[in-house]
Parts: C-alpha cells; sequence; structure tokens
C-alpha cells in the first residue's frame, strides 16, 4: 500500500492497483495504490478511510478484461459483483445474503464489472464469466463495499486492457502504459 498526496473532503481520492495504472496521472489529486487483488484492495482502503479524513469519493481506475466482443476503451460501472464467492451456497447455508451485486450510483447504464481474485486468462473461464458481466477485474467489489460501509460514494472506471483469455497477461503487459495514459485522460476530463 501506498499514499501519494493528501486525502481532503474537498477532492477524490484516486484508487489503483498498481503503478503500472498510475504512471501518467499528474499528482493533482491525492492516489492509493493498493496492491492487486480483493484483499489487498480492501486493506489498504479501508486503512485509509479509517485514518480520516474522508475524500469527497472514491474513484477506481484501472485496467480490466472484455469478457465478450465488442468491449474497448474506458467505462464507468453501473453493476459489479464478485465472481468467486459462492453467494447462494453462502444464502443456503446461513440464510443471510454474502457478496451481493452492488449497484453503483450515478453510472446509468455502464457495464457488469466481475471482480475475483484470478487473472483470467483461460477461455473456460472466461465464458462462464461472460454469462454474468461483461468486465473483469481482481478490485473493484472490495473497493465499492469498503467505500460503501465507510459512506463514502464510489466510482469504478476501467479501461479494457485484454480480452481475459488465452494471452490476457501478455497483452496486458503490453497495454498497460496505453491503458494508464486513457486512465489518466478520463480522470483529467471528469475529475478537475
Amino acid at each position: 500500500m501506498q499514499l501519494f498526496g493528501e486525502i481532503s473532503p474537498a477532492r477524490p481520492l484516486l484508487v489503483l492497483a498498481v503503478k503500472e495504472e498510475a504512471a501518467h496521472l499528474d499528482g493533482s489529486l491525492p492516489v492509493l495504490l493498493t496492491g492487486m487483488g480483493k484483499v489487498n484492495a480492501a486493506a489498504a482502503l479501508a486503512t485509509v478511510l479509517a485514518r480520516g479524513p474522508l475524500p469527497s469519493c472514491v474513484v477506481n481506475l484501472g485496467t480490466a478484461g472484455a469478457l465478450g466482443a465488442g468491449w474497448s476503451g474506458t467505462h464507468e460501472i453501473s453493476v459489479v459483483i464478485q465472481h468467486d464467492l459462492d453467494t447462494d451456497v453462502l444464502q443456503s447455508l446461513t440464510g443471510e445474503t454474502y457478496g451481493a451485486p452492488l449497484k453503483l450510483a450515478g453510472s446509468g447504464t455502464g457495464p457488469t464489472l466481475a471482480t475475483g481474485d484470478l487473472f483470467v486468462s483461460e477461455e473456460a473461464a472466461r465464458e462462464r464469466l461472460a454469462a454474468r458481466a461483461d468486465l473483469v477485474d481482481m478490485e473493484g467489489y472490495a473497493l465499492a463495499s469498503v467505500a460503501g460501509r465507510a459512506g463514502v460514494p464510489v466510482r469504478l472506471v476501467k479501461h479494457v486492457s485484454d480480452e481475459a483469455g488465452e494471452g490476457a497477461a501478455r497483452s496486458w503487459r503490453e497495454s498497460v502504459d496505453d491503458c494508464a495514459r486513457a486512465l489518466a485522460a478520463w480522470a483529467g476530463d471528469h475529475l478537475s
């Protein structure tokens, strides 16, 4: 976890997983790098929010894999799910709902994002997830959940880096710098 800049109630906090995704941000807003995965993301954001002060909102910028044809560019997420938590089984065991889909305020008709601790690089996993979501990442659900519990508005903004199938790791490495440029441009256009 690394925090750059000072959090203020008057400004959003930008949250990204790794420095490669943040490479082209201009430094005008505070940036939290969480590390990859749901646990790292949740622990880092919860720690920062617990310390205070709270930001005006949390904006998660990051890369995502496309689960179906036609997805490219930058998208603000409207719904986020956890793909590696079996909510139905847990509900049958306990009567409680854990990990229900989260609808994000103000995001309109954007794509559905599936979050899980799996870098999707196999066709079978991609096909299975494509039935439930449009894009896939490793931090979005955790960040939306933590921000929501803290009463802080959250936005998830993802730039498609790969096709979440065979060759996804190579594609991510090759495209991450261009993705970082696109995310920085989005931040400059939407958060000034």
